[in-house]
Formats: structure tokens, C-alpha cells, sequence
């Protein structure tokens, strides 16, 4: 038996948070390896936020559902970074809100948080703060930043 053939039923899970990026591609591929090796439940969640503009809610277009639309990036990413057979270890969630606070909010109930160092939103991120930045502040367990391995 493995290490990865043997998850702890009552362990905390590995909260990786993805947007459909490169680099959450990356922190995905890594929070699953990691998984792997603890024996630990990894739960893959994707955020979904109603667009703002300088704090005003905009209004959506006519029949657009992001929820819908995240769960499909989400599957999206997972399908293609995991496969599309998931051990039962694995689990996918869908949550609204604002993705640094869900995210650190989800730290509450787990053994480990993994971000990838910028987003969709790398522009935004320079004008609001990123969610990498914000999680590893806010969380309260550890927390690992997949960088995108370029240099500079």
C-alpha cells in the first residue's frame, strides 16, 4: 500500500484555488502531487465574483450565469491537469464571493491553502492587491504560492 492508497478519512483537506491560468494549472498539478504524498483529501475550488466597477455592481447580460460558467472552467482545468478519472479523494466546489476572502476564509478547515502567484486578474491585482498576497496573510493554516517559473 501507498502512502496515496490511504487518505486520512478525518484529515484536513489541501484547498487549491483555480481560475483557468497557467499558473493555477501549475498550483493544481502541485496540490495534487502533494495530496498524494500526505494522503490527504484535496478539495479544487473556483471563485466566482460579480463584476464591480469602482465599487458599483455591474449589471450582467441577459441568460449569462458565471456560476455556470466557473463550474465549466473549473472541470475545464481539473480534466486537464488531473485526468478525467479523479481518485475519491478529490472534490470540486464552486463558491461565490471575493476570491482572496473565500479562499482564506476556506483556511479555516484546511491543512494547507495553494495559490498560484497571479491570476486572471494580473492587471487588477496590481491596482487591488493579489489573492496570493492577501491569502498568505489572512490564512489560517500554511499556505504555498506556485510561482510561474520564469526568472524576474
Amino acid at each position: 500500500m501507498t502512502i496515496s492508497d490511504a487518505p486520512h478519512a478525518d484529515a484536513k483537506p489541501v484547498v487549491v484555488g483555480v481560475d483557468g491560468s497557467e499558473n493555477s494549472k501549475r498550483a493544481l498539478a502541485w496540490a495534487a502531487r502533494y495530496a498524494a504524498l500526505t494522503g490527504t483529501p484535496l478539495l479544487v475550488m473556483a471563485v466566482w465574483h460579480p463584476p464591480t466597477s469602482y465599487g458599483w455592481t455591474v449589471s450582467m447580460p441577459v441568460g449569462w450565469d458565471p456560476e455556470t460558467d466557473t463550474r465549466e472552467v473549473l472541470e475545464r482545468e481539473v480534466k486537464e491537469v488531473l485526468g478525467t478519472e479523479l481518485p475519491t479523494t478529490v472534490s470540486l466546489s464552486v463558491v461565490e464571493g471575493p476570491p482572496s476572502k473565500v479562499l482564506a476564509e476556506a483556511s479555516d478547515h484546511a491543512s494547507l491553502i495553494v495559490v498560484g502567484s497571479r491570476g486572471r486578474g494580473e492587471f487588477a491585482g496590481m491596482l487591488l492587491g493579489s489573492v496570493s498576497a492577501f491569502v498568505t496573510t489572512h490564512a489560517h493554516c500554511p499556505v504555498v504560492v506556485v510561482r510561474d517559473g520564469t526568472e524576474g
